[in-house]
């Protein structure tokens, strides 16, 4: 089997949620001396973005949502990252990142991808949860001395609370030192725009690359 063929079977199993195989072909893939990140970009995140694809065509149903975002995270967690780790043990920080899902929202599954993704980007990443309060982001971000903060809704009714953070951060004297990143379901480019949000991600491998360019990393090499 070579790279392209186990990187598929890798995909495939993911997408059909067939958890002991997932893992013995990751295994396999790296006894074969395939990357982690390529593994993670060429057949873990393909597959959870076709898995988020099937769960808004009613094909698959959250379940299956929640089954798969915890076995991406038992890989990662178990596998892949301790590999990453070493690799890149001596790697710069890139920035630190404060990241949530908003007041009023319990939906974590994309908001935990993006925060692992940007873990193994080489940024030093503080998750606080779901249904976090506007204060409770501007008191980690002060804390932690934050370069960005990271935001996550699934609701249309909870995307306001994204306004609220920010104008909570231009209340502290915040918001010239912190960028702004959005994303989630309903939330649009538009959207971002229109609370002054510094950017907008539609999936972890876009907000990978979003917040590199927002602390100034260069991208493509």
């Amino acid at each position: 089997m070579n790279r392209e063929e186990i990187l598929e079977r890798i995909r495939r199993l993911m997408v059909e949620i067939r958890i002991d195989e997932v893992k013995e072909a990751v295994d396999e893939a790296l006894r074969m001396g395939i990357k982690p990140l390529d593994i993670i970009d060429n057949a873990l995140t393909p597959a959870i973005r076709e898995i988020g694809d099937l769960f808004e065509k009613g094909e698959y149903f959250l379940p299956e949502l929640i089954i798969s975002a915890d076995l991406f995270k038992e890989i990662m967690d178990e596998k892949l990252k301790p590999l990453l780790t070493a690799e890149g043990s001596a790697r710069e920080v890139l920035g630190r990142v404060v990241i949530g899902t908003v007041k009023g929202d319990l939906h974590d599954i994309g908001k935990n991808i993006v925060a692992t993704m940007l873990e193994i980007a080489g940024f030093e990443v503080y998750d606080l949860g779901v249904d976090v309060a506007p204060e409770e982001f501007v008191r980690k971000a002060k804390e932690v001395n934050a370069d960005i903060v990271a935001m996550s809704a699934l609701l249309t009714t909870t995307m306001i609370e994204m306004k609220n953070v920010i104008e909570l951060l231009k209340r502290e004297g915040l918001r010239d030192k912190v960028k702004v990143i959005v994303g989630g379901a309903p939330v649009t480019e538009e959207f971002a725009r229109q609370i002054g949000a510094d950017a907008y991600a539609e999936d972890a491998v876009k907000a990978v690359e979003v917040c590199k360019k927002l602390v100034g990393e260069k991208t493509g090499n």
